[in-house]
Parts: structure tokens; C-alpha cells; sequence
């Protein structure tokens, strides 16, 4: 069968990896001085973080429209014999609410729900691109979806902050707890757990250093991880602070692929500048 794999703009996929799987993307609405752009398209993350410097107040993002997929969906089936279709978490976003709705008139379109963000999301793109090369009916894309129902469980996706003004300034927490962080050097871990994001641990002193135990405590003295691949992605972060990462990845360095990515538009918008994850999959989910 010839299977179409689209994903939200929030996978955060390389180009060249977008390109080589023949993936589409359709892009997030942010929210950036009272104008609307489409994230990936007609703004960036410099661009984000230029407004914010300049004194501008903090851009948010909304989800794709029922409309904008249903679009997408109807010019892709002219072409292909179905897509499948990874979405934003949904705890995350009403994106994959929006695409079951779209879909539901739509024969031969699969929305699966990542339960994830970032690369996170975009490692289960990637298992989809894998999976479809096998699938020869619609019994096997059902089969297909709920095996990347599973893999969404095994993926494990992490991010060490070094700052909490987007945050604060978005109203994921306090200028209080902001500004407490700030002072006592604090750099927290946003994981992703059951599709929610939750502080896993905090981290206290330089940045480099904070990072260097992140990736330790995230891949050593692990038996449970899948050394398939690996990315570590992030916003802008000086080249120490990434040369600190890529050391301390190398000493756990079993991975058989590892990506450097830079974060889309909804990281971006959320978290700011220095924000950098390792995001990978499990052998099982947490409760395996």
C-alpha cells in the first residue's frame, strides 16, 4: 500500500530526516504581537525569541483547526491509499481531538495520538515510517496504529530548563517560583509522564554542569533503554553547554543513531532559549 505519514509541526524532525521519509507536516498557529503564523512556515524560533528580547509579551501557540485538517486529509487521499497521521499529545494540545473530528468523514485516515511533544513526538513518527513499509491492507494500518499506540508509551522525553521566565510568563508557573529558581541556580527537568508534563528533578549550579548530570541520570546505569536512537534537542544553547552534552552522551554512546535537533515553535514559545533535552525509547512502558 502506499501509506502517507503526516505529523503536527511540534515533531520537531531535522529537515533532511522530513525529507527522507516523505513526511508532512502541517504547522501550529502561534500567537506573536496580535498576528497569527503558521510555526515552521512564515516564523521561526529566532524569531520568537527575538520578540521576547525586545520587550514584547510572551507568543503563544494554538492547535490546528478541524478545517486545516480535513484539507490536508482530503488532498492526500487523492493521492495515497491512506495517512497516518501522529499527533501532538493530547494532553497537551486539542490537536488530536481536531484530527479524530476531521477524520471521522474522511475513509482511509488514521490519527494516533503521540502522547508525547517535540521529539518526542517525533520518535513515534518515526516508528510509523518504519512500520508502513510493511503494511499491505487496511487490517495491517490498524494493526500498524496500535502497535504506535504501545511505542508512545516506551518513549521517554525529558528537558533540562535553564531559565523560567517563558515559563513564568506563560503562566506555567509563578514569577515567585521564577525568581526563587533563579536565585538559588536552580535548572528543572520537564519530563513526559502519561502525556503530562511534570518536574522530575532539580538540578542546582552552572548550566554545562547541570546538563552533564541530566544525561548521566537519563542513560547510565539503565538496562531498560532501547539503543536504537537518540535525540538530543534543543533551543539555542552556547557551544560549551552543548559540547558538556555531547561528552557526556558519548560516555553512555550505544546508540546506533544520534540526532541533533533544534526545537520548533511550541518549545520554543514555552520554554525559551537554553532549554535542551536527550529523548529516547524504553524497552517497555513504565509499568512493564
Amino acid at each position: 500500500m502506499n501509506i502517507k505519514i503526516t505529523a503536527d509541526s511540534t515533531c520537531d524532525l531535522s529537515p533532511d530526516l522530513i525529507e527522507q521519509h516523505n513526511i508532512t507536516l502541517i504547522p501550529l498557529t502561534v500567537h506573536k504581537g496580535g498576528q497569527l503564523y503558521r510555526d515552521g512556515v512564515d516564523i521561526t524560533p529566532a524569531d520568537i525569541f527575538a520578540h521576547v528580547a525586545g520587550g514584547g509579551a510572551i507568543c503563544t501557540t494554538a492547535a490546528v483547526n478541524v478545517y486545516d485538517y480535513q484539507t490536508m486529509f482530503k488532498r492526500l487521499r487523492e493521492e495515497y491509499d491512506a495517512v497516518v497521521h501522529i499527533n501532538l499529545g493530547s494532553d497537551l494540545s486539542a490537536c488530536y481531538q481536531n484530527a479524530c473530528s476531521a477524520a471521522a468523514d474522511i475513509p482511509g485516515v488514521y490519527p494516533v495520538d503521540s502522547k508525547n511533544l517535540s521529539t518526542g513526538h517525533g520518535h513515534v513518527v518515526m516508528e510509523a515510517c518504519r512500520l508502513a513499509k510493511n503494511c499491505t491492507d487496511a487490517g495491517d494500518i490498524e494493526a500498524m496504529c496500535e502497535r504506535l499506540r504501545e511505542f508512545a508509551g516506551r518513549v521517554e522525553a525529558s528537558f533540562l530548563l535553564d531559565r523560567l521566565d517563558y515559563m513564568a510568563k506563560g503562566g506555567r508557573c509563578s514569577m515567585v517560583a521564577a525568581l526563587g529558581a533563579n536565585l538559588l541556580k536552580l535548572k528543572p527537568c520537564i519530563e513526559v509522564v502519561n502525556g503530562k508534563m511534570t518536574v522530575a528533578k532539580k538540578y542546582r549550579g552552572r548550566y554545562d554542569k547541570c546538563l552533564t548530570e541530566y544525561v548521566q541520570d537519563r542513560l547510565s546505569n539503565r538496562s531498560d533503554i532501547l539503543y536504537d536512537t537518540l535525540f538530543i534537542t534543543h533551543t539555542p544553547v552556547q557551544p560549551d553547554d552543548m559540547a558538556a552534552v555531547k561528552a557526556a552522551v558519548e560516555k553512555n554512546n550505544m546508540f546506533k543513531n544520534i540526532y541533533d535537533t533544534d526545537a520548533g515553535g511550541t518549545i520554543s514559545c514555552h520554554c525559551g532559549p537554553g532549554t535542551l533535552g536527550v529523548l529516547f525509547v524504553r524497552k517497555t512502558d513504565r509499568a512493564g
